[in-house]
């Protein structure tokens, strides 16, 4: 069968986006590595699937999947692509849009600059529920790896991450650390590692090495988390302007109990079809 889709991305984190509302197909793991090999498929960093609600007061069913086939809970910058494909595909006509994630409901705004706001949800810091091995909840852990102690925040967007505040991301090592520390055992389900500069209190550089993907040109959820670490740390204030590889995200967070909002561009980039 011809399987239709469309590339999108933001800011550079790039996916497949796949409507199953108005096609039928069930793709495997081994299906969505072989779409997901830049070389011999179509090549992402995440694969976006559109379904119809499992409950009456959302819109959509969103669930997403790593290129190596797993599915994980929660992508940020997958999220506004996601918005503005329903939107371009009128699946509906809706500016706000109410969208049911593997891990809860999340908010999307299509704003009249093309933008789109997300409402990402209550950051979660308990470290049983990230989950982070950790007997309390505390802004920074000590956590060794290589005979080497490392400080940073934990925190869950959705999906568990770490966060480390370096002098140079330029020179961070994304690659070499962020694969450890990702599989550290203390983090059971994996974790997304970020390298968070300081610039000023309302302003960070960030590098993130993705769990099952390797460092993207920018991630949503690594954004939120950094912001969230970096002001439970008393490094940042409440509206914070994240600066990616591949562009700028503005963050704000009026600390625990509210909600965290996530605001930037999703682009389309093609439509497309592949046989399975």
């Amino acid at each position: 069968m011809l399987l239709r889709f469309t590339k999108m991305h933001g800011l550079g984190n790039d996916f497949m986006v796949v409507d199953l509302i108005s096609q039928r197909v069930h793709l495997s793991p081994e299906q969505i590595r072989y779409l997901g090999n830049r070389n011999t498929g179509v090549g992402f960093d995440q694969l976006l699937l559109v379904e119809t609600p499992q409950s009456p007061d959302v819109d959509f069913r969103y669930r997403i999947f790593n290129s190596n086939g797993t599915e994980v809970e929660h992508c940020g910058n997958g999220a506004r692509c996601f918005a503005k494909f329903v939107h371009d595909q009128r699946l509906t006509g809706k500016r706000d849009i109410s969208v049911q994630t593997s891990n809860g409901r999340i908010m999307l705004k299509m704003r009249d600059d093309h933008a789109v706001e997300v409402d990402m949800g209550e950051p979660v810091l308990q470290p049983d529920q990230v989950p982070f091995e950790a007997t309390t909840q505390a802004p920074s852990y000590s956590l060794e790896q290589d005979g080497h102690n490392y400080t940073l925040g934990v925190v869950s967007m959705g999906n568990p991450h770490a966060v480390l505040v370096v002098d140079d991301v330029a020179s961070a090592p994304v690659f070499e650390l962020g694969s450890k520390l990702e599989q550290h055992p203390r983090f059971p389900n994996k974790a997304n590692i970020g390298f968070m500069q300081i610039i000023d209190r309302n302003t960070i550089k960030l590098r993130v090495f993705e769990r099952g993907v390797g460092e993207t040109k920018a991630c949503g959820t690594g954004a939120c988390a950094a912001v969230v670490v970096g002001q439970q740390q008393g490094l940042l204030d409440t509206n914070v302007t994240t600066q990616l590889t591949g562009g700028n995200l503005a963050i704000q967070w009026q600390g625990p109990g509210h909600h965290l909002f996530m605001d930037g561009p999703a682009t389309h980039v093609y439509e497309g079809q592949i046989k399975l």
